[in-house]
């Protein structure tokens, strides 16, 4: 069965509306000869028929989520293992929902990606897929969303943004963190002049994943720490940095310019598997090209620097910084603390607010998103509720016709520095330009505005 607005209504403690009928979508629009994304609204798909590629512990979590939200159903599913197609489809049964065609094998999935009962991709692969996915979902008529990084090279990039040009599909990179309950705060200080003039920014991905070198692919995310092993420089940069590029205006008014970065040597990993894994383990290697810690400078056109930080193998507990600096006051997420220039607390060693005076900040300020589906996001789950409000947004946004929040172009400014952290680190910090993917449309792109939902429009016809 199909999610209702009135079961969606009560899962928020409203009631009242009429259930969403069984609209489909009008079907594959015409491709053309490319134009920019910026705002791009496709037309209206006021029913959206879901291909998730990756069953895994990710694509999952996607069927958990979505078939909460009206109007979306899941017409099928790929993966290499049968058995995590059949946890999908147990999941789908759980939900009231039917059966999902089922895609298996290596290559199974540009069969999906060429159906013609899916109008959107949701690609969550391992990453050497998720470039190709993407393109073969764009280029079969799919909107894809793709799981980050969503590309590594900047010929990658590049690549991602000529076709959703050309094909005038979406390909929007499921930057989850964007929709984390501090970061919209921050943006929505920030957009409020409550920061005043936005100086400087520091963001990280901060997260002990030595584990990932007990386990194997496919059972398990092995195949990551083939990533690790084999690169250095910032392998997974946007969860530290696109929620601070959105606050900052970055593609929308601003740009960023160059971008120095610096590795530490490598000592946990090693120091790990000698004491985790046998002499005879074949998982236990002697080389590790990812540093302990990498950090990187960015500077902007318009002037702001930014920091940012990988760090996947030291016992640092989890964090991505998350600090944003203004001429009247600054925040941080890691733990949440806040300070403006007006408090009581001003003088040459300043402090951040209180707690009680913080937590009053955070509830007075708090992003309509949040006020409007931040119950029903923290039940449902998903990283604390930010995938569900990233999933209820873009599922919004196709039904209604309206552009997403972020575009092709900010999933190619933020993946590229894969490589290019990666050839800073390898010579000796030297400076590399960010390629400007917008073409210059980035002087006059209007700055993101503070969105929210309508929810009595989510599924209706």
């Amino acid at each position: 069965m199909e999610v209702s607005r009135r079961a969606f209504l009560r899962g928020l403690g409203a009631a009242g509306l009429a259930a969403a009928g069984g609209c489909k979508s009008g079907g594959l629009f015409d491709f053309t000869d490319g134009a920019p994304m910026q705002r791009y609204a496709a037309p209206k798909l006021p029913h959206i028929r879901l291909g998730v590629v990756g069953m895994g512990g990710r694509g999952c979590g996607v069927l958990e989520r979505v078939l909460n939200l009206p109007g979306v159903s899941v017409t099928a599913i790929c993966d290499i293992n049968p058995a995590k197609l059949a946890k999908a489809q147990g999941i789908l049964a759980a939900k009231g929902r039917g059966k999902a065609k089922e895609y298996l094998g290596e290559t199974a999935w540009r069969r999906l990606c060429d159906a013609s009962d899916v109008d959107v991709v949701y690609n969550t692969t391992p990453w050497k897929l998720h470039v190709p996915v993407a393109l073969g979902a764009m280029r079969g008529g799919k909107h894809v969303f793709t799981e980050v990084p969503s590309a590594f090279t900047v010929d990658e990039c590049w690549e991602l943004v000529e076709t959703s040009e050309k094909t005038r599909r979406h390909s929007m990179q499921l930057e989850n963190c964007c929709y984390s309950e501090v970061e919209m705060l921050t943006f929505n200080l920030a957009k409020l002049g409550m920061l005043g003039e936005l100086v400087h920014a520091e963001g990280a991905y901060i997260h002990d994943l030595r584990w990932m070198t007990e386990h194997e692919y496919p059972e398990d995310e092995y195949w990551r720490f083939d990533e690790n092993r084999d690169h250095g420089g910032n392998r997974y940069p946007t969860h530290g940095l696109v929620p601070l590029c959105l606050t900052l205006d970055i593609n929308r008014g601003d740009r960023m310019d160059y971008i120095v970065s610096l590795d530490s040597k490598q000592a946990n990993f090693k120091a790990y598997m000698e004491k985790k894994l046998a002499p005879d383990n074949p998982r236990r290697v002697n080389g590790v090209k990812m540093g302990d810690m990498n950090t990187s400078l960015i500077k902007t056109v318009c002037g702001k620097s930014i920091m940012l930080q990988h760090d996947v193998s030291t016992p640092r507990p989890y964090s991505r910084i998350q600090l944003v600096t203004g001429t009247k006051g600054a925040i941080c997420a890691y733990p949440y603390r806040v300070t403006f220039e007006d408090t009581v607390n001003s003088g040459p060693h300043k402090h951040w607010l209180k707690d009680d005076e913080a937590k009053a900040v955070r509830e007075k300020y708090r992003h309509p998103l949040w006020k409007t589906i931040g119950e029903l996001a923290r039940r449902v789950g998903g990283h604390g509720g930010m995938d569900f409000i990233m999933d209820a947004r873009w599922v919004y946004c196709l039904q209604q016709g309206l552009p997403l929040d972020t575009d092709v172009y900010d999933l190619a400014t933020t993946c590229c520095l894969c490589e290019l952290t990666e050839k800073s680190a390898d010579r000796r910090s030297r400076p590399y330009s960010i390629p400007d993917f917008t073409r210059g449309a980035w002087r006059t792109n209007p700055p993101m505005e503070v969105v929210d939902i309508d929810i009595a429009k989510l599924g209706a016809c």
